[in-house]
């Protein structure tokens, strides 16, 4: 662990939550928090979270929870862990979840980083990074998620085999994920094509954000996979 991280997030907080939003933080987010705050645990197995032997898949800063719902509401026998340091985003989530009944889903909210270091090593099946925040001025790259030392400790979070997808619509931050994929010993990437990056995988789930097209670039889909 690093003794000092940047931030890769923005601001946690905008506008004030509604008075249903704040009773779900208040009252369903501690039933569905993967680690409690002021835990310091380390090694957390998600067969302890899931109570069952479900594959686990992580979405590292899951915006408005709309993929992190639908995915768990596709695949029932799957675990979700979703990350999201953004509290609107976090109560957005728990509408979804309330609203569908889902028991497959956990929540951290705060950095993903210190839920990574807190479980236990080889026991990720899939992860998620999708659109976060690029920090498009150059002068602040270096707060960019994906980085060698987070990709380190993905790595050593991750099964062999397991699958990792990142998507972005900001040219630089393509070209810097496929360097430092490419660069690391961990990862293959598995496109064979163009259209491998270029179109939207069949089992992916749309967002709102998505739709936006805020980007610089149409959006790029990058599978890799743990060697």
């Amino acid at each position: 662990m690093e003794h000092h991280r940047l931030q890769s997030f923005g601001r946690t907080k905008s506008r004030k939550l509604s008075s249903s939003q704040q009773f779900l933080v208040e009252n369903l987010l501690p039933q569905v928090r993967v680690i409690p705050r002021d835990s310091e645990r380390v090694d957390v197995d998600p067969l302890e979270i899931f109570g069952s032997n479900k594959p686990c898949w992580l979405e590292i800063g899951f915006g408005g929870g709309e993929h992190l719902i639908a995915q768990a509401k596709l695949n029932p026998d799957v675990g979700l862990i979703g990350c999201e340091p953004f509290i609107d985003g976090v109560a957005k989530a728990l509408s979804g979840i309330e609203k569908s009944g889902l028991k497959n889903i956990r929540i951290h909210d705060s950095d993903a980083r210190e839920l990574l270091d807190s479980l236990k090593p080889a026991s990720i099946d899939r992860v998620f990074i999708l659109f976060p925040d690029p920090w498009p001025k150059k002068r602040h790259w270096k707060r960019r998620i994906i980085r060698g030392d987070f990709l380190d400790l993905l790595y050593s979070r991750c099964k062999p085999k397991a699958q990792i997808r990142f998507a972005t619509d900001i040219a630089s931050y393509v070209n810097e994920a496929v360097i430092r994929f490419s660069n690391h010993y961990g990862y293959i990437w598995t496109a064979n094509c163009a259209n491998d990056w270029k179109i939207p995988p069949a089992d992916h789930c749309h967002t709102r954000y998505q739709a936006k097209n805020l980007g610089d670039c149409p959006p790029v889909w990058l599978d890799f996979i743990k060697i």
